[in-house]
């Protein structure tokens, strides 16, 4: 009986030591989408926020004037763990996109930042992240994407209640059947790619939408399965003819 006692505080001990040290607010990729049978996670680079007329903002005049440029600068670089893949793109990384809204005056309102052009993600998406600085405000960031058949969906990234830099994150839930929710891959399309971004959303609080406010955004990436890709056939047909 001591002994069975003895075990039972152990494991509630190694369980309790476990819930302190995982972060449950953080999404855990390899856990998403954990039927498929082979994983090979990889942080891939979406952009890096450096391209002149790379990305626009938008906002209804009723409400304010909004204002997008690029500046010298961005979060601590150790902080951030670059990826050797991005340093491809031969871009210095230097850069960031800030958002200026002078608003009008106080109301419910969103302003959206989108690229030129929908970026694509490689692999099958498990999570989105990118650097923000926020000015402590409540307003909120969401992510607009575009499924593999076109579909638009919207993922809550968190509230803007923070001040300097912060890595905000948001899990891509997978599809349960490949038809319904965000599809990002099919056998009956394999040339096309999956997962998109279209952009994001500031939904702004309307007790503090007044005045003048400030954004800045800086290194979008992915955590994305890059399984299929990385064990295709090199010599296999390709089905866009």
């Amino acid at each position: 009986m001591k002994k069975l006692i003895v075990l039972l505080l152990a494991v509630c001990t190694a369980g309790f030591v476990f819930a302190q040290n995982k972060d449950l607010a953080a999404p855990d990729p390899t856990i998403l989408g954990a039927d498929s049978a082979n994983f090979a996670l990889r942080e891939v680079s979406i952009d890096l926020f450096e391209r002149e007329g790379s990305w626009n903002v938008k906002m209804s005049p009723d409400y304010g004037i909004i204002t997008g440029r690029f500046f010298e600068g961005g979060p601590d670089p150790e902080a951030k763990s670059p990826i050797a893949a991005a340093g491809s793109e031969e871009l210095p990384d230097k850069r960031t996109y800030g958002v200026k809204v002078e608003f009008f005056r106080r109301g419910i309102n969103s302003f959206f930042i989108t690229p030129s052009q929908p970026l694509a993600i490689d692999g099958v998406a498990k999570t989105v992240s990118v650097w923000v600085a926020g000015r402590n405000q409540n307003h909120t960031l969401t992510l607009l994407v575009r499924d593999f058949f076109g579909n638009n969906f919207e993922l809550y990234m968190g509230s803007l209640s923070f001040t300097g830099w912060k890595q905000m994150v948001v899990a891509v839930p997978p599809s349960p059947d490949g038809k319904r929710g965000i599809v990002q891959d099919s056998a009956y399309f394999s040339s096309r790619p999956g997962l998109s971004v279209v952009g994001f959303r500031v939904d702004c609080d309307p007790e503090v939408a007044f005045g003048t406010y400030y954004i800045y955004f800086d290194d979008l990436r992915a955590i994305s399965d890059m399984y299929a890709f990385e064990n295709h056939d090199p010599f296999d047909m390709m089905d866009n003819w």
